[in-house]
């Protein structure tokens, strides 16, 4: 498993990480003993970041990672968590200095641990970026060593642009893949710049980029792919990467052409990613050990060719950027 640094916070982890929204809730139904496989499978593969968010099964995914990591004992993976979407309703005003503390305080005690490592806002509404109140809350909870560092989860290029401006936001959380190339033409060089780490979410599209969905896919009641697809519950972006299913199973065809006979389309679009050396990690989600050991393996997976990384640009330009590039 390769290495990179996690920007400003002199972290080296695991190009590859640990996504953990699905072990959580909004994925359909995950079991306890299928969440704590895919964990420790993961880890065993030499994964050493993982990311989760305290609305992710309402504490279920950190009180999993706890349980796992407590049960392995030895050095403790880099653990990232995210703050805010618990307001009801989700406004700018709820980012208070007394909420965002009772935020990372449940957070500490549903992860057992004193200090967090990193404390993201979790897509925030766009106005929070400009208030530097919360950010100085940010750095009060750093002070008082409830949180190592902070950074921000985020929907828009803009949104990171302007995370950039405030000095000691040390990562920026946001979808790229290859339905989302947007954010390589200015926020990942400009992250770089300013060493402010990048982590990569949705690389698979929400499953699109495993090539394994069809126009008869059926998605379980309870999982985002079959509530969201229009933003009902929150950014459309987050669902399929905020293409339309349809357009985006054209797409995929086409990018199976490109797949190499050795590896999966899964292992293709996060190779895609990490082709680019402004991305610190790319955080898979898994389901299951297999899934876990599957998106590891991306880390070994040769350098795509200049032929190949053309083609899927064109791919992007072609059939996807028109319903979401200046969206998001």
């Amino acid at each position: 498993m390769k290495q990179r640094t996690l920007g400003r916070t002199g972290q080296r982890v695991s190009e590859i990480g640990f996504g953990a929204w699905a072990i959580g809730g909004t994925w359909g139904e995950v079991s306890q003993q299928d969440a704590e496989a895919a964990l420790h499978a993961a880890l065993d593969a030499g994964i050493t970041f993982i990311d989760t968010a305290d609305v992710y099964g309402d504490g279920r995914s950190e009180k999993i990672i706890a349980g796992v990591l407590n049960q392995r004992g030895g050095e403790r993976p880099f653990v990232a968590t995210k703050l805010g979407r618990r307001l009801s309703p989700h406004v700018a005003d709820g980012y208070n200095a007394s909420n965002l503390n009772a935020f990372v305080d449940r957070s500490r005690e549903n992860l057992q641990t004193g200090t967090l490592d990193l404390v993201q806002l979790h897509c925030p509404p766009t106005e929070v970026y400009y208030n530097p109140e919360v950010f100085a809350v940010m750095d009060e909870m750093v002070a008082a060593g409830k949180i190592r560092h902070y950074g921000v989860s985020v929907e828009k290029v803009e949104e990171g642009l302007k995370a950039l401006e405030f000095p000691n936001v040390s990562s920026i959380q946001l979808i790229y893949n290859i339905f989302r190339q947007r954010p390589a033409e200015l926020l990942l060089r400009e992250a770089k710049r300013r060493n402010v780490g990048i982590i990569a979410r949705v690389p698979l599209a929400s499953g699109l980029l495993t090539g394994k969905m069809g126009p008869d896919s059926q998605f379980a009641a309870d999982d985002h792919r079959a509530f969201n697809r229009n933003g009902e519950a929150f950014d459309k972006g987050e669902t399929f990467s905020g293409v339309p299913y349809e357009v985006a199973l054209e797409a995929v065809e086409e990018i199976r052409r490109y797949v190499p006979g050795d590896i999966s389309m899964a292992m293709l679009a996060l190779r895609w990613i990490l082709m680019n050396d402004d991305v610190s990690v790319v955080i898979p989600g898994a389901k299951n050990r297999q899934q876990a050991e599957d998106n590891a393996r991306a880390s070994s997976v040769d350098a795509l060719s200049d032929e190949t990384m053309a083609a899927l640009k064109q791919i992007y330009q072609a059939k996807i950027a028109p319903y979401v590039h200046q969206r998001w």
